[in-house]
C-alpha cells in the first residue's frame, strides 16, 4: 500500500494512506453528495410555484355540501369563474349555487390552523348534508336522480337515454308551487259498487315510451293507516297506489274498475294493473308492473283506506312511437374537456335540471 509522509513543524510524522478504499468510498460518497446538491438547487425556482400553489388550494363551498378546489375565483354578474386546482383549468358556475358563508367560514378555520375542531366539524356537518341530500334525492339510472322536493315520476327511456318524466295530478286545479303537496277528493262508494272518474281529452300530457316504465312516489303521508287499521286489512302507506289502465270514450278517459269495500280495502280487477310497491330511500316509493304495458292511457290512483279513493289522478300514456316530452329531467352530463390545442375556456359544471 503506497503511503505518504508529511513532516508536520513540531515534528510529528503524519501518514496519508492516499490508496485505501475506505479513502475512495469517502471521495466517491462526496462527490454524489456535492452533485445531488447542485440539481436540487437548479430545480428549486421550479418547485416554487408548484409548491405555492398547493399552499393556496382553496375550497368553494356549493350549497348541495360539495366543494370545488380552486386556487383562485372571481365573481363575475350571476357567474363564479374558477381556476380548478385538480383539473388545472378554468371552470364556472352559477352564483347561486355558492355558500358564501360556509367558504368564508372555512377560509377563517383554515387560516387558524389545519386541523382545528371547527374546520373537522365543518368538514363533518358539509358531508352529514351531502349525504342528508342524496337520501333525498336517489340515483334511478347512471347521472339522474329524483328531485328533493319530491312529486310522482316516470322513469322512462328515450332515443336510449334515460329520462325521469313530471305526472301531474289531473282532476282538478293543482299546486304546481309544491308537488310533495297533493290533492285529494274523497270517493267511497257502497260496499261492492265501482266509481269511475272522468278526465278531460283523449290522452294524457305525458307519454312514456318504455314499455315497463318505473313509478316514484313521494307525496305527503296524511293517509297512512294506523296499526289498528292495518290489522283490519288496509293499505300501508307505501302500498296504497295502484296503477290503472284508462278507457278513452270520445273526448274522454273513464278510470274505473276499482271496488273500495266497507273495509276500505282496494279489490283488483283486470282494469287494475298488476304490480308491486315497495319503499325506495327516504320517502320515496317504488312502484313497478309486474308485464309490460300495452300502448294506451294509464293513471296511478291512491287508495285512502276507510275515505276510499282519491278522485285526483296522476296520468300518463304508453306509446313507444309518441314524440320527445317537454318538461323532463335528464341525466346530469360529464364535462368537457376543451382540446390542448385551443386556449383554455370556461367550462361549465353541468347538474340535473328540468328541461323545458
Amino acid at each position: 500500500m503506497a503511503t505518504d509522509e508529511k513532516q508536520e513543524p513540531n515534528g510529528r510524522l503524519i501518514s496519508m494512506c492516499s490508496q485505501h478504499p475506505l479513502a475512495k468510498a469517502w471521495r466517491a460518497s462526496a462527490k454524489r453528495l456535492l452533485v445531488g446538491g447542485l440539481c436540487v438547487l437548479a430545480i428549486w425556482p421550479c418547485l416554487i410555484p408548484s409548491l405555492a400553489a398547493q399552499s393556496n388550494t382553496k375550497r368553494l363551498i356549493l350549497k348541495d355540501g360539495s366543494y370545488q378546489l380552486a386556487t383562485k375565483w372571481q365573481l363575475t354578474g350571476d357567474r363564479v369563474k374558477f381556476y380548478s386546482a385538480e383539473r388545472a383549468d378554468w371552470e364556472e358556475i352559477p352564483e347561486s349555487l355558492v355558500d358564501w358563508d360556509a367558504t368564508n367560514q372555512y377560509e377563517r378555520d383554515r387560516a387558524a390552523g389545519k386541523d382545528t375542531p371547527e374546520a373537522v366539524a365543518l368538514d363533518k356537518e358539509m358531508e352529514a348534508a351531502r349525504a342528508e341530500e342524496e337520501a333525498k334525492s336517489p340515483q334511478v339510472a347512471p347521472g339522474l336522480r329524483l328531485p328533493p322536493e319530491g312529486g310522482v315520476y316516470a322513469l322512462d327511456t328515450y332515443l336510449a337515454q334515460s329520462e325521469l318524466l313530471p305526472l301531474d295530478q289531473t282532476g282538478g286545479e293543482v299546486n304546481r308551487h309544491t308537488a310533495h303537496n297533493v290533492l285529494r277528493g274523497v270517493i267511497n262508494p257502497i260496499s261492492g259498487s265501482k266509481h269511475t272518474i272522468e278526465l278531460s281529452g283523449p290522452s294524457a300530457k305525458i307519454q312514456v315510451h318504455a314499455a315497463l316504465p318505473t313509478i316514484y312516489i313521494n307525496v305527503d303521508s296524511s293517509a297512512e293507516t294506523t296499526e289498528d287499521e292495518h290489522s283490519k286489512g288496509l293499505e300501508l302507506p307505501w302500498d296504497r297506489f295502484r296503477i290503472v289502465r284508462t278507457q278513452v270514450k270520445g273526448d274522454k278517459r273513464i278510470v274505473g274498475a276499482v271496488k273500495i269495500g266497507l273495509s276500505g280495502k282496494g279489490s283488483q280487477e283486470q282494469e287494475v294493473i298488476p304490480a308491486t310497491a315497495e319503499q325506495f330511500a327516504q320517502g320515496w316509493i317504488k312502484l313497478t308492473a309486474k308485464a309490460p304495458l300495452q300502448p294506451g292511457e294509464y293513471a296511478v290512483a291512491e287508495l285512502l283506506g276507510k275515505q276510499g279513493m282519491n278522485s285526483y289522478v296522476w296520468d300518463f300514456g304508453v306509446h313507444p312511437d309518441a314524440p320527445a316530452n317537454l318538461a323532463v329531467i335528464k341525466p346530469e352530463q360529464p364535462q368537457a374537456k376543451p382540446p390542448a390545442s385551443e386556449s383554455p375556456t370556461l367550462q361549465k359544471k353541468f347538474l340535473p335540471t328540468k328541461t323545458h
